[in-house]
């Protein structure tokens, strides 16, 4: 019988680690049904990342690997216009606000949507599409209760918002779909419900930056995997899927064959993606947030794309690029898995090719070099509209 114990093991960084590795190492066996692990290739995958991360950070300042560089398309300081005037702890509150918002809607956007910034008249698609539609949809007080305070994300806000409301924030329409849609409204809702509920966290009347006064007891030394075990542990219930263990949801997680026991393989995409954009607003009020590489890699389509494009994995089945896949089917999480260690893997060479160590350049810079950069670049290369190489079905939360 599983334990709580069992289950809040599974809510951390290092579970996915262990995890993802016991797949690998199946993988490396040869004893996976999906995909083939081909290590030979990856010093060329690594290469092509260290000559993306010259390019686009020729003097190697790399930034951490977060959602205020998508905030930042077109070369503006979007950051600047949040809170204007407070002082560093409400601001820093603030952008934990948009933050979590941000990132909680940034899964797949779909090929056929895009964003035209108003005030910039700029169209922007995909990620950065996203980043900047929450950023003014904030700014014109969509989550918050307070009209003379646009910039909150106000947990009673959150839990009343409609699908259209959020539908016109992100210029969502027929001729401009936005994928998962419906999906994203229920899960700000659902974020809203929850973060009402946990007075302990997000304060009362709720406030999703609220959590900075949550972390203020560790302000000299706060650790980014705590930071990630108390997004799980307290925003678990957003999640749709209801996998659970001991009663506790596990959120980003699935089930692979290799995977002795229980079977479960934990991901946390989002979740790990937020924990690496809130180190940001805590560092500028202050905090110093630790052991950056407990985070892993991020289990999503344009680092696992880099590996597929570049044949570091190969399918067994080649017809299973044309077949639309479950985001919960084996094949997705083997291949999510596989992604996860490769890219420890991958940051090593990426670091010996640059000259760098770990300790100043961990993988959260790896990622934003890096990685997610070169896999869209080659996915723009091989595919019209430079979608992922495999077909993943999902409600706009996890991808």
């Amino acid at each position: 019988m599983p334990s709580t114990t069992d289950a809040l093991r599974l809510l951390t960084a290092a579970a996915v680690r262990e995890r993802c590795a016991v797949v690998f190492a199946a993988a490396a066996r040869g004893e996976t049904r999906h995909f083939r692990l081909c290590l030979g290739r990856l010093d060329e995958a690594a290469y092509r990342v260290a000559a993306v991360t010259r390019r686009r950070y020729p003097d190697l300042n790399v930034p951490y690997h977060s959602r205020w560089r998508h905030f930042a398309a077109g070369g503006i300081d979007r950051a600047a216009l949040v809170a204007p005037g407070a002082d560093p702890l409400e601001q820093a509150r603030a952008r934990i606000d948009l933050a979590i918002v941000s990132v909680l809607l940034d899964a797949g956007a779909g090929p056929d949507w895009n964003y035209r910034e108003a005030e910039t008249g700029m169209v922007l698609t995909r990620s950065e599409g996203l980043a900047v539609a929450s950023l003014r949809a904030m700014q014109q007080g969509l989550f918050s209760s307070d009209p003379a305070c646009p910039w909150r994300a106000d947990a009673a806000v959150l839990a009343s918002l409609t699908l259209a409301a959020l539908a016109r924030a992100l210029q969502h329409d027929p001729g401009n779909p936005l994928y998962g849609i419906e999906g994203r409204a229920r899960l700000l809702r659902r974020l809203g419900e929850t973060a009402a509920a946990a007075p302990e966290l997000f304060g009362r009347p709720a406030r999703l930056g609220a959590l900075l006064d949550h972390w203020r007891p560790q302000r000299g030394g706060l650790p980014a995997p705590a930071i990630l075990h108390t997004l799980l542990r307290g925003l678990g219930t957003i999640w749709p899927g209801g996998m659970a263990l001991a009663g506790i949801p596990l959120g980003d997680c699935g089930h692979h064959a290799a995977v002795p026991g229980d079977g479960i393989v934990p991901f946390h995409k989002l979740s790990q993606w937020l924990a690496y954009s809130l180190v940001e607003p805590l560092s500028g009020a202050g905090f110093a947030v630790t052991e950056l590489d407990g985070l892993t890699g991020l289990a999503e389509y344009r680092n696992g794309g880099l590996f597929l494009d570049y044949g570091v994995l190969e399918a067994r089945d080649p017809d299973l690029a044309r077949t639309p896949l479950a985001a919960g089917s084996e094949p997705v999480v083997e291949w999510r898995a596989l992604t996860v260690s490769l890219l420890d893997r991958l940051a090593e060479r990426v670091r010996d090719q640059l000259g760098r160590e770990a300790r100043d350049f961990p993988l959260a810079k790896i990622l934003e070099g890096g990685s997610w950069a070169a896999g869209r670049e080659i996915a723009a290369q091989r595919r019209p509209g430079g979608g992922p190489p495999l077909t993943v079905n999902s409600d706009g939360t996890v991808f």
